[in-house]
């Protein structure tokens, strides 16, 4: 098939693309011409590169009839985050296309009343991200169920890791610092009783959630799955692992969530309480059903490899574990 990639040079697009370019497929990647894709593969030299700045063609009109004049069999959108976007592109993709797959967020979910959460769980979401998924889905999966209406499915990503990026950490936000503690043996602060979970997904098992999806499409179409790790991680045993992974036991301590945030600066601070407000824990059963979707990666497997690029990369300064 013929298959455009919307934002395929970000975490996902990276493992994506040269996933569709071996099974055979024609691909053409659409980005904003800012950086190479996050990992290098020889697949990109058999990919239609074209550059395309999406935000600024979505309010000239222009952006969703560029796509769909590329002919494609199959698009992939891995960023959209409005409603209004999305439906640009259903009003002109339908009839033109055989398929829409959308990037969600497990977020869509808002504050878990059950764990693991399911897809068919009610949606309470919070917040611009989370609102603004949700609200996509909802176009999708309606559209989906429409007489004529443009094919779709949408999946729903955990925190994605992997090697190229900052990990969620065991305090929930992006402190590199937190890393150096845990694998210094230093005292790291965590909020509350560090009970809270997150959930994360290697991004190579999000390119097999899409790949599959593409092949399963009589099973995947009109639904939502969540593609995450097997499970979830809460933050003190996400904690002891990665002290464990240099030798030693955690040296923690806990705090009330507003004494933890004065001792952190207030962009970490925002960002943990992000995560640990929703403290998401996702069920795979519906995408290992329907989908065949087996993630090859923990959590700590997909963190383990993000950390372990920080250090080479040179933004962590500890030695490798033993």
């Amino acid at each position: 098939m013929k298959i455009v990639v919307i934002g395929a040079t970000g975490h996902i697009g990276g493992y994506l693309v040269p996933r569709l370019v071996g099974a055979g497929h024609e691909v053409v990647a659409i980005s904003r011409g800012i950086r190479e894709p996050y990992r290098r593969h020889s697949a990109w030299d058999l990919v239609e590169r074209v550059t395309a700045d999406r935000a600024a063609e979505d309010v000239a009109g222009t952006f969703a009839g560029r796509i769909a004049d590329l002919d494609a069999d199959v698009v992939i959108d891995l960023v959209c985050f409005t409603r209004s976007s999305a439906a640009q592109l259903v009003e002109t993709l339908r009839g033109r296309v055989e398929l829409l797959l959308s990037c969600g967020t497990i977020w869509v979910h808002g504050t878990a009343t059950e764990v693991p959460t399911t897809e068919d769980a009610v949606r309470r979401p919070w917040g611009e991200y989370g609102i603004g998924k949700a609200e996509i889905e909802e176009l999708l999966l309606r559209e989906s169920r429409r007489t004529g209406g443009l094919r779709s499915v949408v999946l729903h990503p955990g925190h994605i890791s992997g090697p190229g990026w900052r990990a969620v950490n065991p305090a929930g936000n992006l402190d590199l610092e937190v890393w150096e503690k845990l694998a210094t043996g230093r005292e790291l602060v965590l909020p509350n009783f560090g009970l809270e979970t997150v959930h994360h997904v290697h991004a190579d098992d999000v390119a097999q959630g899409f790949q599959r999806a593409i092949e399963r499409q009589s099973e995947a179409v009109g639904n939502s799955f969540h593609i995450v790790s097997e499970r979830a991680l809460t933050l003190r045993g996400f904690a002891e692992a990665v002290a464990g992974w240099f030798g030693h036991d955690a040296v923690l301590r806990f705090e009330p969530f507003e004494k933890f945030r004065a001792q952190t600066t207030p962009e970490s601070a925002a960002i943990t309480l992000e995560h640990i407000s929703r403290s998401p824990s996702a069920s795979i059963d519906k995408a290992r059903r329907l989908l065949g979707y087996a993630p090859r990666y923990t959590s700590l497997e997909a963190v383990a490899e993000a950390v372990d690029w920080l250090r080479r990369d040179g933004q962590l300064t500890f030695a490798p574990a033993p």
